[in-house]
């Protein structure tokens, strides 16, 4: 029988391919034909798609609740041949289905229980939402059972099942697992690449449903004809348009869009319409679309928007437009509902980076917890973590670190200190080695893995905390670096260890990032405190306007309460992890360098520097769904000890 216990919150997005429409099936075909040019798409989540929780039960079992007025339920044993057979079935539930055999195949899970609360996603329109309920079995059963995919592994996990059900579905329709980002996908033979894209500033775009129709089996059946091997001039300038007239538009769209030059990537759309029109739509009679062409050409849109074209496999479905600004989107939207009677809504891509490098400073004797510090460092002081190993504490902030696709990691520590960490990372000895059970020798394989992406820098004088982080600034080589405090541990509440949802966090706003929790008016004097406005609806993301180092009582009822959706005054202190940017480390380097006088006593600190950073170019705080457990003091150690395996990371 599973396990009955957590519920988590899952939201999977639609998916919107920007440039490279068919290049992914066009692409499989280089397996026959290799002078068939590699498929390439740019494709983003958008703001709409599929919310639900999901749980751990004794069956697969599809439910609906929430918003969902229509009762949805379908259940099955977890048998992959029954699974199968539903699969094969076609219709709404063979795409769960699918999935959920694949998984079973591959893993060693019970069952889920997900119950879709709410479905804002249009379907048939090109976006996709067949993919996005496959990519969310595939999360489910990541998340509750800690299957430890990456999102290329649950994109692989949802393509291959919904390969099993009659719908064959696109390759480039699973980058909906990215979430509301740009994703440039490589399409070459049977291989798949993906890497994330950064946006150098905030695009607007309108999706509008034409409220007509298309035959997308027709469209592909009379495209696939131009394949492997073109035998007239007609299906040559198919090839063309997919392969290298794609591949140029794609190399221009993702100059453009990290540029931030919505105006030119607007025009990049039109060309490729254009061009789109001229080589592919002679091939099939459903491209000629009278409805989508008769709104991109349509004097009255032109006003609002720098470019246009069609969506998915193009045809009568939906139209895609990049706006000037915010305020054209709405007027564009007003339009396309009250004129053209055409449902739309929107998609922001705002910028962001994805953080690849994290540091952790370890440097010091640990006097808290002086006499163990005689024999074992602090951050190798042992915890049993939820799946039953005792570890160092190093390795589970590591682990952390690199589930949550976090590449490199910098450990700052003194130069005494450095045989202890080089002997703790090599390997094993064989004969000790050999007496491993086969799960524990997977381990020791995975913490040889770990080393190949450790640098160490030695902090030679012990110059306070802001001293030992500015150690590491050639480290990150100017890019956002995830800050964690040697001293602590943490446990997610959701199915996203803290390290991801604080890095994703910082993708959402794009500047230095400091995760918080709440704290009682009663312990504010210990702690640094943030204040700020909430810049979501969740009240998970904050914008900072002031930080004030242990304040007394009276000081921060006064000033540095925050007001929830109830109205309710709250406290919030540093959690203890951070997303630096280059301007931390250049304020830092003004102060170490220039040898002005140390911000705190003797010593350099961080959080003058965070505060100027703060003034100059704005600072976000972040909410974690999450604790942090403190292994620093005695007294917190033994609750570490007591409470951290209590529930699963």
């Amino acid at each position: 029988m599973a396990a009955q216990g957590k519920v988590i919150n899952l939201f999977v997005p639609g998916r919107l391919c920007l440039f490279g429409e068919h290049s992914d099936w066009a692409g499989m075909y280089r397996t026959v034909n290799a002078d068939i040019a590699k498929g390439q798409a740019i494709v983003s989540g958008t703001e709409q798609g599929i919310y639900a929780t999901a749980e751990k039960a004794d069956k697969f079992i599809m439910a609906s609740g929430g918003e969902i007025e229509k009762d949805e339920h379908w259940e099955c044993e977890m048998d992959t041949a029954k699974l199968i057979a539903a699969a094969q079935q076609g219709g709404y539930f063979s795409y769960v289905a699918g999935v959920a055999s694949y998984i079973n195949d591959n893993y060693s899970v019970g069952g889920v229980r997900i119950t879709i609360l709410k479905r804002d996603l249009p379907i048939k329109s090109g976006l996709s939402s067949s993919a996005a309920i496959c990519v969310l079995v595939a999360r489910a059963f990541n998340q509750l059972y800690h299957l430890k995919m990456n999102v290329k592994g649950e994109m692989q996990a949802a393509y291959r099942g919904e390969q099993r059900t009659p719908s064959r579905c696109g390759r480039l329709d699973q980058a909906c697992a990215y979430g509301v980002k740009p994703v440039l996908m490589e399409f070459d033979g049977v291989e798949l690449d993906s890497r994330e894209l950064r946006a150098g500033a905030t695009f607007h775009w309108v999706i509008a449903n034409l409220m007509a129709s298309k035959d997308t089996i027709k469209i592909l059946a009379d495209l696939n004809r131009a394949y492997p091997f073109a035998d007239n001039e007609k299906e040559q300038k198919v090839q063309e348009a997919l392969g290298p007239d794609n591949q140029r538009i794609i190399a221009r769209g993702i100059e453009l869009l990290e540029k931030g030059d919505a105006e030119g990537l607007g025009a990049l759309m039109n060309e490729s319409q254009a061009n789109f029109d001229a080589k592919v739509m002679p091939q099939c009679t459903e491209l000629i679309a009278p409805v989508l062409h008769s709104v991109l050409t349509d004097p009255n849109i032109r006003q609002w928007v720098y470019g246009a074209k069609g969506v998915g496999s193009q045809g009568d479905g939906a139209v895609q437009f990049l706006t000037k600004d915010e305020a054209c989107a709405a007027a564009l939207q007003r339009y396309l509902d009250e004129a053209r009677g055409m449902p739309s809504f929107t998609l922001t891509l705002k910028p962001g980076q994805a953080v690849k490098k994290a540091i952790i400073p370890l440097a010091g004797f640990g006097t808290r917890v002086f006499p163990e510090t005689k024999c074992v460092r602090k951050c190798f002081m042992p915890l049993l973590d939820a799946d039953g190993l005792l570890k160092p504490a190093l390795l589970i902030m590591l682990e952390n670190l690199f589930d949550a696709d976090v590449e490199d990691v910098c450990l700052i520590i003194g130069e005494d200190e450095r045989d202890d960490f080089e002997r703790f990372f090599a390997p094993l000895p064989e004969e000790y080695r050999a007496k491993l059970p086969e799960d524990k020798q997977r381990y020791e394989d995975r913490i040889n893995a770990m080393r190949q992406h450790i640098t160490f820098v030695y902090q030679r004088e012990r110059k306070g905390f802001g001293h030992a982080v500015w150690l590491a600034k050639q480290f990150t080589d100017g890019e956002p670096t995830l800050l964690l405090l040697g001293d602590f541990v943490y446990r997610s509440n959701a199915g996203v260890n803290c390290c991801r949802q604080v890095i994703d966090a910082y993708k959402e706003c794009g500047r230095t990032l400091v995760a918080i929790t709440e704290v009682p008016l009663s312990r504010v004097v210990h702690y640094g405190i943030l204040h700020g406005q909430w810049n979501d609806s969740a009240q998970t993301i904050m914008k900072v306007d002031r930080m004030v180092e242990k304040p007394t009582d009276d000081y921060a009822r006064e000033y540095l309460g925050v007001r929830n959706a109830r109205n309710e005054k709250k406290y919030y202190a540093t959690f203890g992890q951070y997303v630096l940017t280059q301007e931390v480390f250049e304020e830092l380097d003004r102060e170490i360098r220039l040898e002005k006088r140390p911000s705190e006593g003797s010593e350099y600190g961080l959080t003058a520097a965070l505060d100027a950073v703060r003034e100059r170019n704005g600072m976000f705080a972040f909410l974690p769904d999450g604790q942090s457990f403190d292994i620093g003091l005695p007294e917190a150690y033994r609750n570490t000890m007591w409470h951290f395996a209590g529930a699963e990371r």
